[in-house]
């Protein structure tokens, strides 16, 4: 305890949270290297932040942000990761600020709750990241993302995902339902910040320079809030 920060940036890469830690904090200090998850705590205009690899999908996130919220004592909790858009109006290298996640998985029901909860965002955090992509131009988007166990897909459900769409469902992605739910049961903030770097859509697909830029964007955007 003390050696992770309030707030923490939770890239899936545990590679992307060395990238965000040697490029954009001060004093960036690896705190951890247990299963090749490396976290890091540094400095941002003199405010201790701390950036944790969440590996892929729910349950990895899911362990992930529940440790860091009951066992070190962090308060706000912000997903910055890559995202597939479904939704024809979102573009690849845009942003995706999740409101809520919906999902196909069973994470959320294992609470026991008497009902279908709804994982949503919280305000403060969601209002000033719109606030900061208002300021700076950048194209970005707000509302559901569709949450999933599945990377690869049987042609057979691929289908699926799209018809989300048809509900104003903008992009999917495999962490941020977990991820709320658990900052929703815990009284912790929580954001999801996505870069959209394909479209299931049209078929477009981002490079490796693309979406190392528009991965800046979003990391900047992750840090204004604070």
């Amino acid at each position: 305890k003390g050696e992770i920060a309030d707030i923490v940036f939770m890239p899936g890469d545990p590679l992307r949270a060395k990238f965000i830690a040697e490029n954009f904090l001060e004093d960036a200090r690896c705190y951890t290297q247990v299963r090749n998850m490396l976290g890091y705590t540094g400095t941002y205009k003199g405010t201790r932040v701390s950036v944790q690899g969440s590996g892929m999908g729910m349950p990895s996130m899911g362990i992930y942000s529940h440790e860091l919220i009951e066992g070190y004592g962090v308060k706000t909790l912000i997903r910055v990761g890559t995202t597939g858009a479904i939704s024809e109006d979102v573009h690849i290298r845009d942003l995706v600020f999740a409101m809520g996640a919906c999902t196909q998985t069973n994470y959320v029901r294992e609470f026991g709750l008497p009902g279908d909860f709804a994982p949503i965002a919280d305000f403060g955090l969601l209002i000033k990241a719109v606030f900061h992509a208002e300021q700076e131009n950048l194209p970005y988007h707000v509302g559901n993302v569709l949450t999933s166990d599945l990377f690869y897909e049987p042609e057979k459900k691929k289908h699926e995902g799209l018809q989300f769409a048809d509900m104003g469902v903008l992009a999917v992605e495999m962490e941020t339902a977990a991820l709320y739910a658990n900052a929703a049961l815990s009284k912790a903030r929580a954001l999801s910040i996505l870069t959209v770097s394909d479209s299931m859509v049209t078929g477009e697909k981002t490079t490796a320079e693309e979406r190392e830029t528009s991965f800046a964007d979003m990391i900047h955007v992750a840090l204004e809030i604070l």
